[in-house]
């Protein structure tokens, strides 16, 4: 190490045997470091404000579960130029061109097939002609409410000319011809038409109607597309809000706040429970994805909404994707289990490595509830970050598509035949709607990461106060030091705490980037011949997740010593990473043990509410029409990073204890030719093992 820290961080006896005093402990030599890193982070905090903005204006998150009518209305929006919010099914009216827009050579594309919004799916009759007539308006002096009444069907009304357009699919009546099941507010037409109606249909003088399966399959190509389904992912989190609340919120707080008291009056089990559960929890969410691919049971998602034949099967994406999580997280599951048991030889010393933060805590007892600062933090952001995400997805212009297709229809506004409006309307997204969707991702990532940064440095501040004044109640550690540290923070070490956090995250974009690379280049099947390059492609993932480990790793004792001697993060960084190399034997069987402890911890919160978040989602009100959502999949793995988030800023409190302990404590020996000066009685008391204490002071025997 350059240079003592005794006289930053202590107080060392003088030659003549007396005590000097500093400035007080962890006071000495602050200043604003890294001042350029805190203007950068505002700049991206007004980026952020105005990049939601944007999406906020331009943005209407009905878009993400609903299609588009004919003339551009986005159905169920109370805002159309017709009210349409109890509308939400959108209805292809002529199924020629459903089945034109299908085949290879046919003039339509789907998005062009006129279509219009109703309340639920037409179905043929069994003894007549049902029909479907547009919006009412012009000489069809009906309400929307009265034409709903009427089953959308005013066809016996129509002068002789609508009629005559009517049998030519010209409208502005269309015959009801095929069955039509609700597929995710998209009225999808099954390939079996109506004998009686087609008949009925024949003897009025219609026109030819196509059949087959190309009309079936059509506009399910267009339902289940991969920009469709990233849509109503997104919007199953709109939908599902008060589960992200309880099971993303309000549970975690709650067994994270348990956790730690647990840790302070049972610290001997802890370690042995935490394992338990996490392996019956880590089993318990295998089996609800196994549940909901159908796998196990008759409870599988199913892209149909409402009431219809059971024989009827309609499978999308969703059903795929949650059979691919299952067999992910059963490859998880036998990991995670087995490596619980290697570990279980180990768990003694987990235990007395607890001990030593399980008394700090008892000391410094507002550490319990600091966390619950960053946390209200964070609740906050996430509910505008989340709010901002579904205006952004949805913030492209409906515009009306420009097509060759040639079609006439009547227009009841203008009582005639009209062949200018065959272009359907698409949403347009430019490109730089993109970057701000990728920007935004990016900016949560960023905060999530500084305000976790700004917990464990004022964690850290409060325990190394703890440390240098040996663990007694001193006039030089402050009656609330706490919230000293904090002051110590938000005064000198914001932007250290920023640059940090941006290394971070900058790491995992990259990763995010290369992993997609790398699965682009799997699917193309583009790979090295070379048996080594095989070895350096397969092995580059690995590389890059120690890379990152070991970036958070470096990152987390830095703010220990950005807290303890006020550096700027760099020059902290390096006084961390000596400490560390030099006592990397010492402090390296008692910390990991303990890490893995706490992970699988956070783990058993983060799994916990992913379980409760599969059961809110398995009641009736998100499997009714309106509420529906496509899929448990994304609202479950949100849960589950939320819970992660919360377990991480409470967790933080015994994570941060430890390794601030443990750094002081080889710091002090250090400075003190292998014997600590500052150790406190607790952590003798706890570390009384003569074998753990020499590996902590004089390491392994050479």
């Amino acid at each position: 190490m350059k240079g003592s820290l005794g006289a930053v961080i202590g107080r060392y006896p003088s030659s003549d045997g007396s005590s000097q005093m500093s400035d007080g402990i962890i006071k000495r030599n602050r200043k604003c470091r890294d001042v350029l890193f805190l203007i950068l982070f505002i700049a991206f905090w007004v980026a952020m404000i105005v990049n939601s903005s944007f999406g906020f204006n331009q943005g209407n998150p009905l878009r993400l579960n609903y299609g588009l009518d004919y003339k551009g209305n986005v159905c169920g929006d109370k805002h159309a130029n017709r009210n349409l919010r109890e509308l939400e099914l959108k209805y292809w009216v002529n199924p020629n061109q459903v089945y034109d827009s299908g085949s290879k050579n046919g003039q339509f594309n789907i998005a062009n097939a006129r279509s219009i919004c109703l309340l639920d799916c037409p179905l043929p009759s069994d003894d007549s002609l049902n029909w479907v007539c547009d919006y009412p308006e012009g000489d069809v002096r009906l309400s929307i409410d009265e034409w709903i009444d009427r089953n959308y069907d005013y066809y016996e009304s129509l002068s002789a000319e609508m009629r005559n357009t009517s049998l030519q699919l010209q409208g502005p009546c269309y015959p009801v011809i095929f069955p039509s099941v609700n597929v995710f507010w998209s009225c999808q037409f099954i390939a079996r038409a109506s004998n009686a109606s087609l008949h009925h249909w024949q003897q009025m003088g219609g026109v030819h109607i196509n059949e087959g399966m190309l009309i079936d399959k059509t506009i399910h190509k267009s339902i289940n597309s991969r920009a469709s389904v990233l849509k109503r992912y997104v919007a199953d989190i709109g939908k599902s809000w008060p589960v992200l609340i309880v099971c993303g919120g309000i549970l975690p707080l709650f067994l994270s706040v348990v956790w730690l008291l647990m840790i302070r009056h049972f610290v001997g089990g802890m370690p042995w429970i935490t394992v338990i559960v996490f392996n019956i929890l880590i089993i318990s969410v295998t089996m609800f994805y196994y549940l909901k691919a159908g796998w196990i049971g008759n409870d599988a998602v199913s892209s149909i909404i409402g009431e219809h034949d059971p024989y009827l099967q309609v499978y999308g994406r969703e059903l795929n994707h949650l059979r691919a999580a299952a067999v992910l997280m059963t490859i998880l599951m036998v990991v995670s289990v087995l490596s619980s048991i290697a570990i279980v030889r180990r768990i003694i010393m987990a235990t007395s490595v607890l001990k030593v933060a399980a008394k700090v805590v008892g000391e410094v007892q507002a550490l319990i509830i600091f966390p619950i600062i960053p946390y209200t933090i964070l609740a906050i952001f996430y509910m505008f970050w989340l709010s901002a995400t579904l205006h952004l997805f949805s913030s492209g212009q409906v515009i009306q598509n420009n097509c060759n297709s040639n079609c006439c229809s009547y227009d009841l506004a203008l009582k005639r035949l009209s062949c200018e409006r065959c272009c359907g309307y698409s949403i347009h997204y430019t490109p730089h709607v993109a970057v701000a969707i990728l920007f935004h991702l990016f900016g949560c990532y960023w905060a999530t990461q500084f305000f976790i940064a700004c917990s464990s440095t004022v964690i850290a501040g409060s325990v190394a106060s703890y440390y240098w004044a040996r663990g007694e109640t001193s006039p030089e550690i402050p009656f609330l030091p706490v919230f000293s540290s904090m002051k110590r923070l938000i005064r000198y070490n914001l932007g250290s705490v920023a640059v940090g956090s941006l290394i971070v995250s900058f790491v995992e974009k990259i990763r995010f980037i290369l992993e997609a690379v790398r699965r682009k280049l799997k699917v193309a099947n583009v790979t090295p011949d070379s048996w080594s390059g095989k070895v350096a492609f397969h092995s580059s993932r690995g590389c890059r997740r120690c890379i990152e480990w070991t970036i958070k790793s470096v990152n987390r004792n830095a703010y220990i010593m950005i807290a303890i001697t006020g550096k700027g993060f760099f020059e902290a960084s390096v006084v961390a990473t000596d400490l560390i190399m030099n006592n990397i034997l010492r402090i390296g069987k008692v910390n990991v043990i303990g890490d893995v402890i706490l992970f699988l911890g956070k783990l058993c919160v983060s799994l916990s509410s992913a379980v409760f978040a599969f059961l809110m989602l398995d009641t009736h009100k998100y499997s009714s029409s309106h509420n529906r959502i496509s899929s448990p999949l994304l609202p479950v793995l949100v849960c589950w990073g939320l819970g992660y988030v919360v377990a991480t800023l409470f967790f933080g409190v015994v994570e941060m204890s430890v390794d601030t302990i443990i750094l002081s404590f080889c710091q002090d020996s250090e400075e003190h030719q292998g014997t600590a000066q500052y150790a406190p009685p607790l952590l003798i008391e706890t570390l009384n093992d003569q074998n753990d204490m020499q590996r902590l002071t004089q390491g392994p025997p050479v």
